[in-house]
C-alpha cells in the first residue's frame, strides 16, 4: 500500500470526522497504542488502545465504544475488521483497552478506529490510527548478524579520557521489483544515524535509548517505503558511543561498567507488489571505515568533528568506497533484543544567546540566558584547518571566565574544524552538555549571535501542564522545574547533565517523578525504567541505587531503591496504569522480602546509606551538616519507609490479585514495624520523633505512624522548628522534602507551606532564583559549596514541591478511588496567601484547567473538567445561596464537608463565583 493511498483515504476519513464534528460538537481523537501515536514496531501482543473525547458541550460521557482493527487500511474504510471487532462494548472506559482479537504476528500491521457512543445519544467515528508489530521471534534475529569494528583505529585511544572515532557503515542493494513497502529494523549500539540514499531517516537523536545491554537491546522500526526506489538504492549509519563505549575506559573498572565498541545489528524488510519478498541483513559485504569526519563522541568531554574528512556522498548509490575495508561479525551485546516503548530523544526546542562577550584570555563567552541541556549549533567562516573551540560550562566565575570546578573530570569540549569551503553549519551528532555559558575561541572574525543557537534535546514526550500563580518567585521556581526535568530526560532519567555522573539514581525520582508528571507526559520513560530497575535487579533481589547499573552501586538501602514501587505506584493514579503493577510485582515483592530477610532486626530496618541526603548544612561552605541536630537518625528514616512501602505493597497486592496471604503479610510487618518504631523514636513527653528534626516528624505523620491522637502534637512540633528553630526556612534534605509541603497543607498550614515556597533567603528555592539560578541546584547552598557536588541542573530538591502547586495550589489531584483523572478533586489551599492561580493539565482523559482568583470574600474559579471525566469541586463556603455556577444558582445536590462545599460536576467548562468565602 502506497503512502499517496494511505494518506488519501486520511483525507477522505478526516473529511468525515469533519461532517460528524458539525453534527453533534463531539470528536474522538489522540488514538494511542501503549501510550504512542501510531507506534512502529511493537512488541506487545495485546496492546492497550486508549482515545479521548473532545468537545465544547457540558456532561459528555461515554456510555459505549466499539473498536474496529484491520490489517489494511482498505479493510478499516470498509468496515471489515479482519484482526478485531469487540462489538459495541457497554462500558465508560476510553483507556488502556486490550487489544482481543486474532492473534498479532511478527511485522503485523494493524489499522483501527473508535466508534463511540455518549450521553448525547451520538455515535461519532474518528481518522484511523495505525500500529505495527516488530520481531516477536528471537530466531528471526538470529540470521542477522551484528557488525562492526571492535579494535581502535590509528587515531583512537582507549584509557581513562578515551578517544574513540564514529563508525561509517554503508550497503548498496538493488530491488528488482516495484516496492509496496518497506520497513528498517535497527539495533545500533551505542547511539546510531541511519541513512537511505543520503538521506537521515527520522528526526530522533541520540537513539536508542540507554539500557544495560547485558540484559536487554532496544530495537527502533521505520517505515521506508518512500525512501526506496526500485533499482539501486544506498544504506548507510554512523554508530557512535553513547553508553556503550563507556566515558571513561580503565578506570574504576570496580564501578563502571562498559560494553565494548559500538556495533549494529539491522534488517531491512521488503514487500513487493506482486507478493514477494525480501530481507537485507547486516553481513560482512557492508563497508566500514574508521577514518570519517567525526574523531571523538564521548558525553562528557564532547565531539571533534573535522570537516575536512568529510565523504560526500558516502549514504548515496555509487560511492567509491574502495579505500573502505569490509566490515567485522563482532560480537553481539549479549541482551535480549524488545522493542523500544518509548519515544527517542530530539531536538525539542532551540535558543537564542543573549550576549557574546570577550574575556581577558582572547575567547568570547557566549551567554544562552538559560541554563539547558543540548548542544550548540554554530555557523562560521574561515580557512581551511581553522578550528573552533566550545567549551561549556553552566556559570560563570567573577572574573567573567568559566566556573568548570563543578565538572570535575569532564572536559565538555567540543572542536570543529572547517573545510574553507564558504559558510559552515555544523552541531554534534553523540554527544549532549549541560551549560548556560560558552566560551569560544578560534573565530578568525568576531562573532555574533547570530553565529549560535542552543538546540534543546530530551525524550519526544509532550508538555502537559502549566501553571501560573500570583507569586513571582513561585512562578520562576516553576520555570526552573520545568527546564531541570527536560534537561534530566535521557531515555532514563539521570541525575544531572553537566559532569562526569549523569546518572540515573533512584533516589532523586522517588516523589519527584509523581512531580513531573503534571509537566511531562512521561508514562513511557518511567515505564521503561521500571524495565531498566528489574533487569538490574540480583538473583537474590538485591536493587542498586544507580539503573540501569551502568555504576556498580547495589548498596542495599530503603529509600533509594524504594523507588522501584514509588513510580509504579505514580504511574497507577497518575496514567491508571495497571499493568506496571502487574509486570514488576513478583520482583518488588521479591526485594521487600531480601530487606527484610538481611536487614529487619526487632522489626526495625537497620540498613541505610544516604540519611535525609542534602540537608541544608549549618555552613554555607560545607556540603553535608556536620551539626547533629540537622541529621535524621538513618534506622528511622529506613524503618519509616519501609513501613510505607508495605502499605503500596498491600495496594498492589489486591490490584494484582496476588492473594489473601500476601495481604496478611504486608499488614502483620506493618503494624509489628509501627509499634517497634513508636517504641524506639516517639517521646512521650516531647511528642516528637527522635532528635525532632522535620524529617523525622513528617515522615510519621504522612506515613500514618503516629499513635492515635497524638498527630496535632507531633505537628505542632515540627511547625515550631520550621518557624522557630528555623526562621520559616527548610530544614529537610531529598527524604523529608518529599513529603513536606502536602503534610503542611493537610494539616492545615498551607500558609507556612507557601511561605516555604515563596521565600527567598536561604535556604530556600527562591534563594536559588534570587542568586540567577534558572534550573535547580543540586544543593541548597550551591552557589557556594564545596564544587564536588554543586550541580546547577539537579531535579531532587523538588520534593513534593511541584505536586503541591497543582494538588493543593490549583486544585488538581486524580482520586485515588479513581486512578489517572477519571474523576478529579479540586480542592485548593484559598487560604494559602496567593490571590490567583491558573493552571492546566493534560491527562489522559483530556485538558483539566482551573483558573481560580479571590479578591477580599469572593472567589472567581473558572474550571474546566474533559469529557468522560467528572470532579469533586469544594467551595470555601457552607452556603449554596452564595455560590453561582455559570450565573445560575446551584441546584445540584451537594454536600458539607469540613466546612466546605463539595458539588460533583460532570464534564465541561464551569464559572463559578462564590460570595462570602471564608480563608
Amino acid at each position: 500500500m502506497t503512502k499517496l493511498f494511505i494518506n488519501s483515504i486520511f483525507f477522505i476519513l478526516m473529511i468525515f470526522s469533519v461532517d460528524a464534528v458539525a453534527q453533534n460538537g463531539i470528536i474522538v481523537s489522540e488514538l494511542q497504542c501503549e501510550m504512542l501515536t501510531n507506534p512502529e514496531g511493537i512488541d506487545v501482543t495485546q496492546p492497550r488502545l486508549s482515545w479521548q473525547l473532545k468537545t465544547n458541550a457540558n456532561q459528555t460521557a461515554q456510555t459505549a465504544y466499539q473498536i474496529i482493527v484491520a490489517s489494511t487500511l482498505e479493510n478499516l474504510n470498509a468496515d471489515h475488521a479482519d484482526l478485531w471487532d469487540s462489538g459495541k462494548v457497554a462500558s465508560n472506559e476510553s483507556v488502556h483497552i486490550s487489544y482481543n482479537g486474532k492473534r498479532l504476528e511478527s511485522r503485523q500491521d494493524a489499522f483501527w478506529k473508535v466508534i463511540v457512543w455518549t450521553s448525547k445519544g451520538a455515535i461519532k467515528s474518528t481518522d484511523f490510527a495505525h500500529f505495527s508489530m516488530g520481531i516477536l521471534t528471537y530466531s528471526d534475529w538470529k540470521s542477522t548478524r551484528w557488525i562492526g569494528y571492535d579494535r581502535t583505529s590509528s587515531t583512537d585511544s582507549v584509557s581513562q579520557f578515551s578517544k574513540l572515532s564514529a563508525r561509517y557503515l554503508r550497503k548498496e542493494i538493488d530491488l528488482k521489483r516495484q516496492i509496496k513497502s518497506a520497513k528498517v529494523y535497527i539495533m545500533g549500539l551505542g547511539l546510531y544515524e541511519l541513512y537511505i540514499n543520503g538521506a537521515k531517516i527520522g528526526n530522533q537523536v541520540l537513539a536508542p535509548v540507554p539500557t544495560d545491554y547485558t540484559k536487554n537491546v532496544k530495537y527502533n522500526v521505520f517505515d521506508v517505503t518512500a525512501q526506496l526506489k526500485q533499482g539501486k538504492n544506498a544504506l548507510g549509519t554512523i554508530l557512535g558511543n553513547g553508553r556503550f563505549f563507556a566515558m571513561r575506559q580503565d578506570y574504576k573498572a570496580y564501578k563502571i561498567k562498559t560494553f565494548g565498541f559500538p556495533k549494529m545489528a539491522l534488517q531491512l524488510f521488503v514487500e513487493y507488489n506482486d507478493g514477494s519478498q525480501e530481507v537485507i541483513r547486516t553481513d560482512d559485504t557492508w563497508k566500514l571505515t574508521t577514518n570519517g569526519p567525526i574523531l571523538a563522541n564521548n558525553e562528557y568531554d564532547g565531539e571533534e568533528y573535522d570537516a575536512r574528512k568529510e565523504m560526500q556522498g558516502w549514504s548515496a548509490i555509487n560511492f567509491d568506497d574502495k579505500t573502505w575495508e569490509n566490515a567485522r561479525f563482532v560480537q553481539e551485546p549479549g541482551g535480549f533484543y524488545e522493542a523500544q516503548m518509548t519515544p527517542n530523544m530530539k531536538v525539542m526546542g532551540e535558543v537564542k544567546p543573549i550576549s557574546i562577550t570577550k574575556a581577558k584570555n582572547g575567547n568570547y563567552i557566549l551567554d544562552m540566558g538559560q541554563n539547558m541541556v543540548g548542544w550548540l549549533q554554530l555557523k562560521v567562516k574561515g580557512n581551511r584547518g581553522d578550528k573552533i573551540t566550545m567549551k561549556f560550562a553552566e556559570s560563570l566565575q567573577a572574573d567573567g571566565t568559566l566556573y568548570i570546578e563543578n565538572l570535575r573530570d569532564a572536559k565538555t569540549t567540543d572542536v570543529y574544524t572547517l573545510k574553507g569551503e564558504g559558510e559552515e553549519i555544523w552541531e554534534p551528532r553523540f554527544i549532549f552538555h549541560g551549560f548556560r555559558f560558552v566560551e569560544i575561541s578560534g573565530y578568525t572574525t568576531k562573532p555574533t549571535l547570530d553565529n549560535f543557537t542552543g538546540k534543546v534535546v530530551y525524550d519526544g514526550i509532550k508538555t502537559t501542564g502549566t501553571f501560573e500563580s500570583s507569586d513571582v518567585t513561585m512562578n520562576q521556581i516553576f520555570k526552573n522545574a520545568y527546564w531541570g526535568i527536560r534537561g534530566n530526560y535521557k531515555g532514563m532519567p539521570i541525575d544531572c547533565p553537566q559532569r562526569n555522573e549523569r546518572q540515573p539514581w533512584l533516589g532523586d525520582r522517588t516523589t519527584g517523578a509523581y512531580g513531573e508528571s503534571f509537566l511531562f507526559d512521561n508514562q513511557t520513560l518511567y515505564a521503561k525504567w521500571l524495565d531498566d530497575i528489574k533487569n538490574a535487579q540480583t538473583a537474590d533481589g538485591g536493587i542498586p541505587d544507580v539503573a540501569p547499573a551502568f555504576w556498580r552501586y547495589y548498596g542495599d538501602n530503603v529509600t533509594w531503591p524504594g523507588t522501584y514501587i514509588t513510580v509504579a505506584d505514580m504511574l497507577y493514579q497518575q496514567f491508571a496504569d495497571k499493568k506496571v503493577i502487574e509486570k514488576h510485582y513478583a520482583s518488588m515483592k521479591k526485594w521487600m522480602v531480601y530487606m527484610a530477610a538481611n536487614y529487619l532486626v526487632n522489626d526495625l530496618m537497620t540498613k541505610d546509606k544516604y540519611g535525609d541526603w542534602c540537608v541544608p548544612p549549618e555552613s554555607l561552605e560545607l556540603i553535608h551538616a556536620k551539626d547533629p541536630s540537622r541529621n535524621t537518625d538513618g534506622e528511622l528514616l529506613a524503618s519509616a519507609y519501609y513501613y510505607r512501602l508495605l502499605q503500596i505493597m498491600k495496594k498492589f497486592a489486591a490490584i494484582n490479585d496476588a492473594g489473601t496471604d500476601d495481604i496478611k503479610y504486608y499488614d502483620a510487618l506493618s503494624e509489628r514495624i509501627k509499634s517497634a518504631f513508636n517504641a524506639k523514636f516517639f517521646n512521650l513527653k516531647s511528642n516528637s520523633y527522635a532528635n525532632n528534626t522535620v524529617t523525622a516528624n513528617v515522615l510519621p505523620l504522612a506515613f500514618g505512624m503516629v499513635p492515635q491522637n497524638k498527630e496535632s502534637k507531633v505537628f505542632e512540633n515540627m511547625v515550631h522548628e520550621i518557624e522557630v528553630t528555623y526562621k520559616g526556612h527548610i530544614s529537610t534534605g531529598v527524604i523529608g522534602t518529599q513529603f513536606l509541603m502536602r503534610t503542611l497543607s493537610g494539616y492545615g498550614r498551607p500558609d507556612l507551606a507557601y511561605k516555604l515556597a515563596s521565600n527567598t533567603t536561604y535556604p530556600s528555592w527562591g534563594y536559588m532564583v534570587k542568586n540567577g539560578a534558572t534550573t535547580i541546584w543540586e544543593l541548597w547552598n550551591g552557589n557556594t559549596a564545596d564544587p564536588k557536588m554543586n550541580s546547577q541542573n539537579h531535579v531532587m530538591l523538588l520534593g513534593d514541591l511541584l505536586i503541591w502547586y497543582y494538588e493543593n495550589m490549583a486544585g488538581i489531584k486524580s482520586n485515588p478511588a479513581t486512578p489517572g483523572f477519571k474523576q478529579i478533586i479540586m480542592k485548593p489551599d484559598f487560604e494559602a496567601g496567593l490571590n490567583y492561580v491558573n493552571a492546566s493539565y493534560e491527562s489522559i482523559y483530556g485538558l483539566i484547567k482551573s483558573n481560580w482568583k479571590t479578591s477580599k470574600t469572593n472567589l472567581v474559579w473558572k474550571i474546566t473538567i474533559p469529557a468522560n471525566a467528572s470532579a469533586l469541586v469544594y467551595l470555601p463556603t457552607m452556603n449554596a445561596s452564595d455560590v453561582k455556577i455559570n450565573n445560575e444558582k446551584v441546584s445540584k445536590s451537594y454536600q458539607i464537608e469540613k466546612n466546605k462545599l463539595v458539588l460533583e460536576l460532570p464534564s465541561g467548562s464551569y464559572e463559578i463565583i462564590a460570595n462570602n468565602i471564608k480563608q
